[in-house]
């Protein structure tokens, strides 16, 4: 288990403040977070290649705040792969065993388990130079793995490949980790990354772990509209709790009523809320809209259109701002264009409510 209490680090007038997080045996667990939040520089405190101002690191029971790297038992890989140029790929991978002074039949054995469960036995000959960017992170990933760390350390390692590669080798992880069950702390800030990879997701923003939950709860109950933005609540809408009964709620916004199933007990009629909903969990009707059991549902103006590759987003004007996401081919079949008079609707298990605060900022009133 990897467990980090309160820690406290600056670094070029940059600071990770308070982190606190526990990662047990055998978990996948991702720092999702966007660019500049930190991510990098905790990895690396982790890894002792920085020492903390406040603030302890434990591994497995062990303090090791203040060990070097090498008496941490810590595999690292970045996303630059870092492989030694000079050095064919069985030698990358043998590196580390052979500082280590491993045998020469357990480097000959764990190099060739590796290779295999890796997929790379074909390339241990060939030079870095020679080698796809997806094959490189392989040998790097090999090559930090080798030495059998209790714990596995990846800074973006798929930031740097076609969508392609990207996804065979998220694949590949995923089937690595199952196999061999290191614990595993992977950054990045693609929240698909995170959604596919993690069996736990800690948020960061700003330095501050912001929030930790499973993918599912993390993207469906954020605890706040900062982080519900950067999750891809595009729709946050400032209302009234009107009434409340049995689980259910209705919130008022400006005179429009949209119902809710409450995530918790923790609201009261009069609480300023904020209405979050996903842009794919509302539907688009042209015209009546047929028998559904979605309880929302408003009617409106497209007021923009936007293409986003096989979606296309869509802007509407119902009162208050609402986006919706659908495919091309729906848009189409809709035959949907700017300043028609389109419904919307969506379900009352869709919506997350979170509680007004001063300091939510960037929401649409």
């Amino acid at each position: 288990m990897i467990e980090v209490k309160d820690l406290w680090k600056n670094l070029e007038g940059f600071s990770l403040k308070g982190i606190n997080l526990k990662v047990i045996n055998g978990e996948y667990f991702v720092i999702l977070g966007p660019i500049g939040s930190g991510k990098t520089l905790l990895l690396e405190t982790i890894a002792g290649f920085h020492y903390p101002e406040k603030g302890s690191i434990f591994i497995d029971g062990n303090e090791v705040t203040f060990l070097p790297p090498e008496k941490r038992s810590i595999g690292f890989v970045y996303q630059d792969y870092l492989l030694f140029p000079h050095l064919k790929v069985k030698e990358n991978i043998q590196f580390g065993l052979k500082i280590r002074k491993y045998s020469k039949l357990e480097i000959e054995k764990r190099t060739k388990e590796l290779a295999e469960t890796l997929k790379i036995s074909h390339l241990l000959d060939r030079y870095p130079k020679t080698l796809s960017g997806g094959e490189q992170q392989k040998v790097a990933l090999a090559r930090a793995l080798a030495p059998n760390p209790k714990v596995l350390l990846l800074d973006e390692p798929l930031s740097a490949l076609d969508a392609e590669t990207k996804e065979a080798l998220m694949y590949e992880l995923k089937q690595i980790h199952k196999e061999l069950k290191t614990t595993t702390i992977h950054v990045t800030h693609d929240r698909s990354e995170a959604i596919q990879l993690a069996d736990k997701i800690g948020v960061m923003i700003d330095g501050k772990i912001i929030q930790i939950d499973s993918p599912e709860g993390l993207f469906s109950r954020p605890k706040n509209c900062q982080l519900a933005s950067f999750l891809g609540f595009e729709n946050i809408i400032k209302g009234i709790i009107e009434s409340k009964k049995e689980g259910m709620a209705i919130v008022n916004i400006d005179g429009k009523r949209i119902e809710v199933i409450l995530n918790n007990e923790g609201y009261n009629v009069g609480d300023e809320v904020f209405v979050c909903i996903r842009p794919e969990n509302i539907a688009i009707f042209k015209g009546k809209v047929e028998k559904t059991s979605m309880r929302n549902k408003f009617d409106g103006i497209i007021k923009s259109i936007l293409s986003l590759g096989a979606l296309r987003k869509i802007e509407v004007d119902c009162g208050f701002k609402l986006t919706s996401y659908i495919t091309k081919t729906s848009m189409e079949e809709l035959e949907l264009k700017v300043g028609d008079k389109i419904n919307l609707c969506f379900k009352a298990t869709c919506v997350h409510l979170i509680k007004s605060s001063h300091k939510e900022l960037g929401v649409n009133h």
